[in-house]
């Protein structure tokens, strides 16, 4: 298994939907995330991208040197910056970061943001655009290994003598991770993405997906990569997970309720409608599934449900998501700091994962012990026996 972590760069809080208990992002409290999820082992971070954001870009840029290990999975937004802009900050970053880019592709469901940015089009055009600009993004680096330049006559976009002089660290280009549920998207993602995402459903939903785009990928002699984004709420027992769950939305009234889902009612975004469709507004509907709850998609857009109980429940339901065929789990708690430690100290012991060497001559990381305070100077700490 890979998990990633998340770097919310919209603000982080212990409260949905209420300014109780909220932290405002900046590059310091960005740091200690970053290096603290970098030191307990995760493979990676999401960074998202939107007008509610700070830029990803910029916010990854800046994390470069305070990390060794981690890698950053950052958006690129068709339609709103050209294919060769991104293409030479993509080679730039994984140069500069030593090969850790991972490249996330954002058609974006909000008309009303897309509009925002300059971007105006429908579903079917947006994802057109996507297409075409993919087809561009992906040739510009596969002939910046050989010094060639590229042209392309779109309907949507066109390049003449597209170049990248540097090329990546990564070839022939930084991974393409890609989520969306539309038929459309399932086709692109079939046709040109290396990892199709999806949120965090139902197993049987899941599954349908992955056997979907998996059997449109092999048509065309391609294989993917499979990956989960959700939300994780755990504690040392199932009872303290579900109150921990509750107290993240014990301050969201009502009224906010509706109003957020009135607006995600105006997006043409199929994840976005499946995501609304789990809990329907209602509280009582918060429980989909074994451990799965939607309570974050009350008012979170996008990612709207979390895994609950204790380190080896969340681990069992992973792993039911691995037999599925999901290798990478990206993940995030509220606040994402403490969760980040608090996931990694009562999960990563129930997780198939590999033993990550650090990077820049420190060695592997070291598991012999002591694990704990030292006391009296010389008594060690025990294992628990139970």
């Amino acid at each position: 298994m890979q998990v990633f972590w998340f770097i919310p760069t919209h603000g982080d809080t212990r409260y949905l939907g209420t300014s109780d208990g909220g932290r405002v992002f900046d590059f310091d409290y960005a740091r200690q995330i970053a290096s603290a999820v970098d030191s307990l082992g995760y493979e990676g971070v999401l960074l998202p991208t939107g007008r509610s954001c700070e830029d990803a870009w910029v916010t990854a840029s800046s994390l470069i040197g305070a990390t060794r290990n981690l890698k950053f999975l950052v958006a690129i937004r068709p339609g709103i910056a050209s294919p060769a802009l991104t293409a030479r900050m993509a080679s730039t970053f994984d140069r500069l970061s030593g090969g850790r880019l991972l490249i996330n592709v954002v058609t974006g469901g909000d008309a009303g943001e897309l509009e925002g940015d300059g971007f105006f089009a429908d579903h079917a055009e947006r994802y057109a655009v996507t297409d075409e600009f993919l087809r561009i993004w992906r040739e510009i680096f596969g002939k910046s290994h050989t010094g060639e330049s590229v042209d392309f006559e779109g309907e949507h976009l066109r390049a003449t003598g597209a170049k990248l002089f540097f090329p990546p660290v990564q070839t022939p280009y930084p991974p393409l991770y890609f989520g969306g549920s539309s038929d459309v998207a399932r086709q692109i993602a079939a046709e040109q993405l290396d990892v199709y995402l999806t949120w965090g459903e139902p197993l049987a939903d899941v599954a349908e997906k992955i056997a979907d785009v998996r059997t449109r990928a092999a048509k065309l002699g391609r294989t993917l990569r499979f990956g989960l984004r959700l939300h994780v709420i755990v504690r040392e027992t199932e009872d303290e997970a579900w109150r921990a769950a509750d107290s993240l939305i014990s301050k969201l009234d009502d009224e906010t309720i509706a109003r957020v889902q009135a607006q995600f009612a105006k997006m043409d975004s199929e994840g976005q409608r499946r995501m609304a469709a789990l809990h329907g507004g209602r509280r009582d509907r918060l429980v989909i599934a074994p451990n799965l709850w939607a309570g974050v998609g009350l008012v979170r857009g996008g990612a709207g449900t979390a895994l609950v109980g204790d380190g080896p429940s969340v681990a069992a339901r992973l792993r039911e998501y691995a037999d599925l065929g999901i290798d990478t789990f990206i993940l995030s708690g509220y606040p994402h700091l403490e969760e980040a430690y608090r996931f990694a100290e009562l999960v990563f012991p129930h997780l198939p994962r590999r033993v990550r060497e650090k990077l820049g001559g420190h060695g592997k990381v070291s598991l012999s012990g002591p694990i704990g305070e030292v006391m009296a100077n010389n008594i060690v700490p025990q294992a628990s026996q139970s």
